[in-house]
């Protein structure tokens, strides 16, 4: 390299250097700004870097609510957290209004809910999508087994509120129901039932609930059936929105740059809009099924593979330590028992889960996974072996140990934003859960010891009571490979369907 090349060089690094210096120092000069102004900020965390060694036996902090709760003059329940980083508020309703409450006619509750926002005095379904689009806001409705939820997004300054929230209270309090929307989303219910024929996976699922709740309200699917919904009427819709939809059937959740007196008025304005009614009945709870295996014989080159059994409801008093048990079983991703035995040692499934899902009455535990064919009753057996074993030792020390701290460092995301919030407090609000629910649901947990979660597994699971469900093609069978830290086949592709 010449001199002049040289000169070039260093006279360019010097100048780097330079630069580097200027930053730093502006950095440094910023960074100080905001200690000049401590004195009104001693509540604050220090600035400064922790290290992962520090934070190994700490719960990382996360946002303390402040949930105040009443109840409007028409009998709905309201939660609020006043949130004021951002100029906008988050509303949900929730209803008993799920496909539970379908009766003889599965579908009625997926159709109302569906139909909400299709029509109303004046405007169709696209005035309304306009409407809300109009005033940047976001409408949301959607249907499940115990629930059926509407929900409100908007900016808070009063001249986008108040158009959003008179929308929102025309769609949920005086749907007209469209014959046409009807018909439209009828065919398209009736599309989807098509496509599902084609998925092993939900004909295993619909299958499963049918034998788990025989004829329990959460036996059929939320959607409803083929046979069912096409003689579904708009008499019917407008039946079940007055009862269903009514003000004492609802929980108001709201998080957002509002006031207290500002929420109230919501509140209010939301609760009045709805049809007048009471609370609907309590589910009844499920009679315990009988256990056993049934197959549904479907061409592919996977078998799905479902085992339940009836849980717990939402509300259960061993809802910590059957949560803490199942992320160590199968709830918790990579690392659980079921995703070292059956992925990692054997290669015998993409992946493999386990899981409660409390509700009004007793959910369902489930554990659901794919695996080859040829192999399918082997890795069932070993599945319900490594079941048998933790409900008869329970967990180790070290799995209750990475089990709470992988708790901890993820819990603050159940708080994060004000649509997490708002989600919370609606199930706290449904459940009838006690308003310090986050906050001792974190203590319990952390509080737990291996006895108190295997006691409580064994208490609700039973090895022997469950119901099962393969959908797959009958082949003859090959035995499992022996485990080892490298298994010489891996799992079978992305899983089907």
């Amino acid at each position: 390299m010449s001199e002049s090349s040289n000169d070039l060089r260093h006279s360019l690094f010097g100048l780097v250097l330079i630069i580097l210096i200027v930053l730093l120092a502006v950095y440094v000069n910023h960074d100080r700004q905001p200690a000049a102004q401590a004195a009104t900020r001693q509540s604050e965390a220090p600035a400064r870097l922790e290290s992962l060694a520090e934070l190994d036996k700490k719960a990382p902090s996360y946002r303390n609510l402040d949930i105040q709760s009443w109840q409007t003059a028409e009998g709905a329940k309201v939660l609020f957290v006043e949130a004021r980083e951002v100029p906008m508020f988050d509303l949900r309703l929730t209803f008993a209004a799920g496909s539970a409450q379908d009766g003889d006619v599965p579908g009625l509750a997926t159709l109302t809910n569906a139909m909400l926002n299709e029509g109303v005095a004046g405007k169709d379904v696209g005035a309304i999508a306009e409407g809300f689009e109009g005033l940047g806001a976001d409408f949301g409705n959607g249907a499940y087994r115990d629930m059926a939820i509407a929900s409100l997004r908007s900016l808070s300054a009063v001249d986008k509120r108040e158009p959003a929230l008179a929308l929102f209270a025309e769609v949920i309090g005086k749907p007209t129901f469209p014959a046409d929307s009807l018909a439209r989303i009828k065919n398209q219910l009736l599309a989807g039932f098509e496509y599902q024929k084609q998925n092993p996976g939900k004909l295993a699922g619909d299958a499963l609930f049918e034998r788990l709740y025989g004829d329990h309200p959460y036996a059929h699917p939320s959607d409803g059936n083929e046979a069912t919904l096409p003689a579904i009427s708009l008499e019917q819709l407008r039946a079940f929105h007055q009862k269903a939809y009514a003000a004492g059937n609802v929980v108001i959740a709201l998080v957002g740059d509002l006031s207290r007196s500002e929420a109230e008025a919501i509140a209010a304005q939301v609760s009045s809009a709805l049809p007048k009614g009471p609370a609907l009945a309590k589910m009844a709870e499920p009679q315990a099924p009988k256990p056993g295996l049934s197959h549904i014989e479907f061409p592919s080159k996977q078998t799905h593979i479902l085992l339940a059994q009836l849980g717990i409801k939402r509300g259960d008093a061993d809802y910590a330590a059957l949560f803490m048990g199942n992320q160590i079983l199968g709830g918790g991703g990579f690392g659980t028992r079921l995703m070292k035995e059956v992925r990692e040692k054997r290669g015998l499934t993409y992946g493999v889960s386990s899981g409660f899902s409390g509700m009004q009455a007793r959910g369902p535990f489930m554990i659901s996974l794919q695996t080859r064919a040829e192999q399918s009753e082997g890795t069932l057996g070993l599945v319900q072996q490594i079941v048998r074993d933790y409900l008869a030792e329970g967990p180790t020390q070290k799995e209750l140990d990475d089990a709470k701290r992988e708790l901890a460092g993820s819990f603050p995301l159940t708080t994060a934003s004000n649509a997490n919030i708002v989600g919370q407090l609606g199930a706290m609000g449904f459940y009838d859960l006690p308003l310090s629910y986050l906050q001792d649901f974190m203590n319990q947990a952390q509080a737990l010891s291996v006895e108190q979660v295997r006691a409580a597994m064994a208490k609700h699971l039973s090895a022997d009571n469950f119901v099962v469900v393969t959908a797959g093609p009958t082949v003859a069978q090959k035995p499992l490979p022996a485990p080892t830290d490298k298994p010489a086949e891996q799992p079978l592709g992305v899983p089907e369907h």
